[in-house]
């Protein structure tokens, strides 16, 4: 079973190497192929593709994941997915781990997430995908991460195609993780964008903490409660139950 494994901060970002190893040790064929720059916030992007020009594309080795195969390629972590699905990185995965993406990824603003984008990506081209977070700490704990990642793919290869799952993890090492519980998505995430300043030409963004008590059985509670949370998740799909017979014709 090849595992294809991207992100959206970049193919020499950290969490990459360390989603990378942890497959890797755990006995699964990997491939790495990721973003040649940040391009976090992308969703399931592809970004301008224009089919007389090539994309930039570098091998890249990652010191951490010596002998496994890395490439580095100019878009976002979807156009990787569909790139590694029509075989340009070799034989073409059977599923896409994304991550791991510093910072939580949780609420209804998974939609604009690279990290989880592309394991939304993996569903459209056919294959199962699951995106890895974990919450920002002093230090990061990689290590907490990787292993829920691991345990999540075992559980991913006996599931039918077009499987998504996200999961996201505490700033905690293992020993004082409370768990790991099925999560809905909340309304919002740990953080909400709001305008900063906004004068002629130019508009500031910053990130607030809401201070919303949130349903405890919803990821962003459920990371603040230290457990990790699981989210399965639908990509597109037509809604069959909603009737538009009053504009077709």
């Amino acid at each position: 079973m090849r595992v294809l494994v991207t992100n959206d901060d970049g193919v020499r970002a950290p969490g990459i190497a360390f989603l990378a190893a942890a497959l890797s040790e755990a006995g699964y064929d990997v491939v790495i192929a990721g973003p040649l720059e940040d391009r976090s916030g992308s969703g399931a992007g592809i970004g301008p593709v224009h089919m007389g020009e090539g994309l930039a594309l570098e091998e890249v080795v990652l010191p951490e994941v010596a002998g496994v195969p890395c490439y580095g390629l100019d878009g976002p972590p979807a156009l990787a997915v569909m790139a590694a699905r029509l075989g340009a990185f070799g034989e073409s995965p059977t599923i896409v781990a994304s991550g791991i993406n510093p910072g939580c990824n949780t609420g209804r603003s998974v939609l604009h997430s690279g990290t989880v984008g592309a394991a939304l990506t993996a569903a459209n081209f056919g294959v199962s995908g699951f995106a890895v977070s974990l919450d920002i700490g002093e230090p990061m704990h990689w290590d907490t991460a990787a292993s829920l990642a691991v345990r999540v793919m075992a559980w991913m290869v006996d599931q039918p195609p077009r499987t998504v799952v996200n999961l996201n993890v505490p700033a905690l090492p293992m020993r004082e993780l409370k768990g790991v519980r099925r999560a809905a998505l909340a309304p919002f995430g740990t953080v909400r964008t709001a305008i900063a300043e906004q004068r002629e030409g130019r508009i500031q963004l910053e990130l607030r903490d809401t201070g919303v008590e949130l349903d405890p059985d919803t990821d962003t509670a459920l990371i603040g409660a230290g457990y990790a949370s699981v989210t399965p998740l639908v990509g597109i799909r037509a809604e069959t139950e909603v009737d538009v017979g009053a504009v077709c014709s």
